[in-house]
C-alpha cells in the first residue's frame, strides 16, 4: 500500500513540476501536499489497524446493561488510603520554614 502510494506520489511530482505557469504549479504542489498527507497516514492508519486485528489474541468480552450489578459496579469503594496527618508519627520536627 505504502510502495503504491509512493508511486502516485512521484506520478503526481512529474506532471506537477511540468506546469508551465507558476501559478499552477503552486496550486498543484499544495494539492500534491494534502495528497502525500493523505496517502501516507492512510496507509500507516490501515496498516497497523490491520495488524491488529490479524494478530491480535482475542475479542474483549461484551457486556450488556444486565452484566453491570453481576461485575461490583454496585460495590462499594474501597477504603481510602490513609488520612496523611500522621504519616509518620513520633518523629520529631526539625523546626525551621518549609519554603
Amino acid at each position: 500500500m505504502t510502495l503504491a502510494a509512493m508511486f502516485l506520489l512521484v506520478w503526481a511530482t512529474e506532471k506537477v513540476t511540468s506546469l508551465p505557469t507558476p501559478l499552477h504549479r503552486a496550486i498543484g504542489m499544495g494539492a500534491e501536499l494534502v495528497l502525500g498527507i493523505v496517502l501516507l497516514l492512510g496507509t500507516t492508519w490501515l496498516a497497523t489497524h490491520l495488524a491488529v486485528r490479524i494478530f491480535s489474541t482475542k475479542e474483549p468480552p461484551s457486556m450488556d446493561l444486565s452484566d453491570l450489578s453481576k461485575t461490583g459496579f454496585d460495590a462499594p469503594s474501597p477504603p481510602p488510603l490513609g488520612d496523611r496527618s500522621n504519616a509518620r508519627p513520633n518523629v520529631p520536627s526539625s523546626g525551621g520554614s518549609v519554603v
